[in-house]
């Protein structure tokens, strides 16, 4: 318990662009989230932590995201839509909805692998191979359900690591990593905060607090790290940044309204927030501001 985690969870490009504004926020009130021990990333999470761990600053995802740069073009159908809840909806076990969700991203006719790679390399741009600091990309196994923390000792280029994290089911495919079919990492929980166990502080950022089916939540999976000891700052969207998201996390033109949202939010907050920086703790680093 003597360590500190950053968790980026997941959200759609609506909940990445919510994200950059809040490490931003964090930065511009004298913190740096990046300083922490290990950074876990959940698909769109699993993305801007590779980039911010790459050298890419908060402020500069920020600003991309205000100009409407990082364009991803996502058209979710209602077919696509109905399947997917059917899937996640139709058992209140967690393990069977999983891999219900699972036969159905399988099932799904998404086109090639290469699809989720085309769409993530320009966001990967300045990307390489896994960062000297820890960096836990999350993905489940689209055929048992179960969910795996890629890292640098996985001995799986972090590119695909990404994909597999970002596969989201029934509009992309399964990809294909180490012989076995992956989806994206918030198919069970949207942030996975459960994978910062044992760290002594944690920053959890989720811009979808629940996830679709019988999940454990944001706030569930913070209380219970908790009540072990640790020191869980969780952070969600509040009412006017989720007024700015809107329904659709898809949405391109809501993109820049959630990324000054969120800044405006992180800013408010910034007195009363622990965040990663390093400090006098016993280990040599604090969450506080």
């Amino acid at each position: 318990m003597g360590s500190t985690a950053l968790v980026l969870g997941g959200g759609g490009p609506v909940g990445a662009a919510w994200m950059t504004g809040v490490l931003a926020g964090l930065c511009d009130a004298g913190v740096e989230p990046t300083r922490a021990d290990v950074v876990i990333g959940t698909s769109a999470g699993a993305i801007l932590g590779s980039r911010l761990l790459a050298g890419e600053s908060a402020r500069e995802l920020h600003e991309r995201q205000l100009a409407g740069g990082d364009l991803v073009d996502l058209h979710v159908s209602l077919g696509q839509t109905l399947r997917f809840l059917w899937a996640a909806l139709g058992s209140r076990d967690p393990q069977r909805s999983v891999q219900r969700l699972g036969r159905a991203a399988l099932k799904a006719r998404t086109g090639p692998e290469s699809t989720v790679f085309d769409a993530l390399r320009p966001l990967l741009h300045s990307v390489g191979d896994w960062p000297a600091q820890a960096l836990r990309i999350t993905a489940v196994d689209a055929l048992s359900g179960q969910l795996t923390a890629f890292d640098a000792d996985s001995d799986v280029p972090l590119l695909e690591a990404v994909a597999a994290s970002c596969a989201v089911p029934v509009l992309w495919p399964p990809v294909t990593v180490a012989g076995r079919r992956w989806m994206d990492g918030g198919s069970r929980s949207t942030a996975n905060i459960h994978l910062a166990r044992g760290r002594h502080r944690v920053l959890a950022i989720a811009p979808v607090p629940a996830a679709v089916g019988p999940h454990p939540g944001a706030e569930q999976q913070a209380a219970a790290l908790a009540a072990e000891g640790a020191h869980v700052t969780l952070v969600t969207p509040d009412r006017t940044a989720r007024r700015a998201m809107g329904r659709d996390l898809t949405s391109n033109a809501r993109r820049p309204a959630a990324a000054r949202a969120s800044h405006a939010q992180a800013t408010a907050l910034a007195a009363s927030m622990h965040a990663v920086r390093r400090g006098p703790d016993d280990d040599g680093r604090t969450l506080t501001p």
